[in-house]
């Protein structure tokens, strides 16, 4: 029997259409690899029985020849989008009795195209942390030398592991300041951040709203194209969301990148990223150089202050979107003798303790005598960052860089609260300029983990980035995974 676990959705789209094998067969395989995953605790909640009910609607459009562009398509949605009647908790406790009467836009667009919801994916809490140690029911395991039990990355973490150990399609999660990106290159798969805008935040629960936008997590970067072009669009529900035309991504796979500039920001080379990281990534700059890409070193000077203005920026968003949870309207509420005593102990009860911290710095930079001093320097800093990216596009067509400064650690390793946050220090600048930015897989560590590295690119020119990340993913031909599972 054919393995169906193997293909990609390029793959997939195609046997479908040729009747090698049913919808129906394809989410059954797929739902036997989740139970087979168990263990990686990846799945919040599984939609067996809806999946397997559109799977064969699913075969009826394929057999009257009305499919439609992701039709069958099996896939993981993060905990962070809200979907109609499936229980949606941001991997929280607060949010553990939530059930939307409503769907995300972004999941919509994905229903309308055919697409099969698989079920949920734990992440981080409410989308705060990089490693998904801060998810209500547990830890995710990385697929990659799982017994050893280690980081899937956050907070996207149940997504990219999920792609990783073929319990998935493909997946989609959110980015804020690294939340796609960082997983995927510690899980050995595609992530793909989107320009801030491209995708419509409606129906995804906040986290920091002016950096919070949804994006693909694939096997492949045709497959992460695929999943965009069906994502991505106008939604007159976000006020955010921009009215560029979506255009047709899969053109740009294949095409040359002759003549192209790639800078390569000296900043993001600096003490504490491992050396194999550091060869891989010049390995990659040889590829790029034998494909007719002229490679230029640059400077982003202002990149050390990224990480400061982020934990400004992102938890005084946060303290204002997370006070809607209060046990008035919805979620967990703890019963007390009085309406503050109420609001207290619910919020105390519902949030762990990550969550707790980002809500408590950001009303403090909020406060009155701390916004200017705080706030509102961060907001100038972070001006001057996305000035310097549009400076450096004009000199050079897309960035180089590494994705992480190291590769996946051991979960429960990193006790050091500024050594976790330093983990997102090369994802961090690009989601504050709102540019878009990809995580490619390019090779293992000695300890048999998977190495990623970034290309950045100027505001919605996602189309470029599949067409250089499609030259180094034939360049590299990462064709591992994960064993032993």
């Amino acid at each position: 029997m054919t393995d169906l676990l193997k293909f990609n959705i390029l793959e997939i789209l195609r046997g479908l259409s040729n009747r090698d094998f049913s919808t129906t067969e394809l989410v059954e395989t797929y739902l036997q690899q989740i139970n087979k995953t168990k263990k990686l605790n990846m799945y919040l909640e599984i939609s067996s029985e809806r999946a397997l009910k559109i799977a064969k609607e699913s075969d009826c459009n394929y057999k009257n020849k009305s499919n439609r562009f992701l039709e069958g398509v099996p896939i993981g949605v993060k905990d962070m989008f809200c979907t109609k009647n499936i229980k949606t908790t941001a991997s929280s406790k607060i949010l553990d009795n939530f059930i939307p009467t409503y769907e995300s836009t972004v999941t919509n667009n994905l229903w309308k195209e055919g697409a099969i919801q698989l079920g949920k994916l734990s992440c981080d809490e409410f989308a705060m942390g990089s490693s998904n140690e801060t998810a209500f029911k547990g830890n995710v395991i990385n697929p990659w030398n799982w017994e050893d039990k280690r980081s899937p990355g956050g907070s996207s973490g149940g997504s990219a592991a999920a792609v990783a150990a073929k319990a998935a399609l493909s997946s989609i999660g959110t980015d804020t300041g690294g939340s796609i990106r960082q997983p995927a290159a510690f899980c050995g798969v595609v992530g793909l951040k989107p320009t801030y805008g491209r995708c419509s935040r409606w129906g995804i629960i906040a986290f920091a709203s002016s950096l919070d936008q949804a994006g693909p997590l694939t096997r492949t970067v045709s497959d992460a194209a695929i999943m965009l072009k069906a994502m991505a669009g106008h939604d007159p529900k976000d006020s955010t969301s921009s009215t560029k035309e979506v255009p047709n991504y899969e053109d740009f796979i294949g095409k040359s990148i002759k003549g192209l500039k790639i800078g390569i920001p000296e900043e993001y080379e600096g003490s504490g990223v491992s050396e194999e990281i550091i060869k891989s990534k010049e390995k990659v700059v040889e590829f790029l150089e034998k494909n007719g890409a002229e490679v230029i070193k640059v400077s982003l000077p202002l990149t050390k202050y990224a990480l400061p203005v982020y934990y400004i920026v992102a938890p005084a968003e946060a303290s204002s979107n997370l006070s809607r949870y209060d046990g008035v309207r919805y979620g967990l509420r703890k019963e007390c003798n009085s309406l503050d005593e109420m609001y207290e102990k619910t919020r105390d009860l519902g949030f762990g303790d990550e969550v707790k911290r980002r809500i408590i710095i950001g009303t403090y930079v909020l406060s009155s005598g701390y916004y200017d001093a705080y706030y509102l320097k961060a907001q100038k800093v972070r001006r001057l960052i996305k000035n310097e990216f549009d400076a450096v596009f004009k000199k050079v067509d897309f960035l180089l860089t590494p994705t992480t400064p190291s590769t996946s650690f051991k979960l429960g390793s990193t006790q050091d609260l500024l050594t976790m946050y330093l983990n997102d220090v090369f994802t961090v600048p690009a989601s504050l300029a709102g540019i878009p930015g990809i995580s490619i897989p390019v090779g293992l560590d000695n300890q048999g983990l998977p190495i990623g590295v970034q290309i950045l690119a100027r505001p919605f020119d996602e189309g470029g980035l599949f067409k250089i990340g499609n030259v180094i993913e034939d360049c590299v031909n990462f064709d591992f995974t994960p064993q032993g599972l």
